[in-house]
């Protein structure tokens, strides 16, 4: 099992070429100490687990890994689907120079112009948006900022070695922080 930086892990998932609305999340507070763990999850992907925390209000720092190849029967029912009444995530790549700037602009307003004079759905307008912003993932997710999901609990059982992993990597650099339990 490799650990990696936070970050290359959502890289991984944002060069991904697979279907970017298949993606499916869950977040939550860490079991223990400071942080939160985020479960991201694709059919043709497999499930990452990542484990961060805030250094300080404008710096993330964390760890994570590939813990599945693939989503199987007992992983899938702890991911949410659309119809759960999920909350939603999307993630996004900045424009490339201006004109792709402006390219996207342009499509967004075209699209918030389209279902301002539509009737239509939340989800086909959240759909649209991120086919308009190109957004190479996104898609249902549950999410407690307070609390621990109980499917967040049940994954962090099911892949104890990864939990018991990232736990320390993240432990360790939140002492190399010398955070602790508050801002910086």
């Amino acid at each position: 099992m490799q650990i990696r930086d936070w970050q290359e892990i959502l890289s991984t998932v944002v060069d991904s070429t697979h279907d970017p609305e298949g993606w499916r999340a869950i977040a939550g507070q860490r079991a223990t100490g400071v942080g939160e763990d985020f479960y991201l999850g694709h059919p043709d992907s497999g499930v990452f687990h990542l484990k961060t925390y805030a250094k300080n209000p404008t710096e993330l720092r964390g760890v994570g890994t590939q813990i599945a190849r693939k989503i199987d029967d007992e992983i899938d029912p702890l991911l949410p689907r659309r119809g759960d009444d999920p909350g939603r995530f999307a993630m996004q790549q900045p424009p490339e120079d201006e004109s792709d700037a402006k390219a996207i602009a342009a499509q967004l307003e075209s699209t918030l112009q389209h279902h301002a004079d539509a009737d239509t759905s939340s989800e086909a307008f959240f759909q649209d948006v991120m086919d308009a912003v190109d957004s190479p993932a996104f898609g249902p997710m549950e999410y407690e900022l307070s609390e621990r999901p109980d499917r967040l609990e049940t994954l962090s059982e099911t892949f104890t070695e990864a939990e018991e992993l990232l736990n320390a990597e993240l432990d360790e650099l939140i002492e190399d922080d010398d955070v602790g339990r508050g801002f910086q």
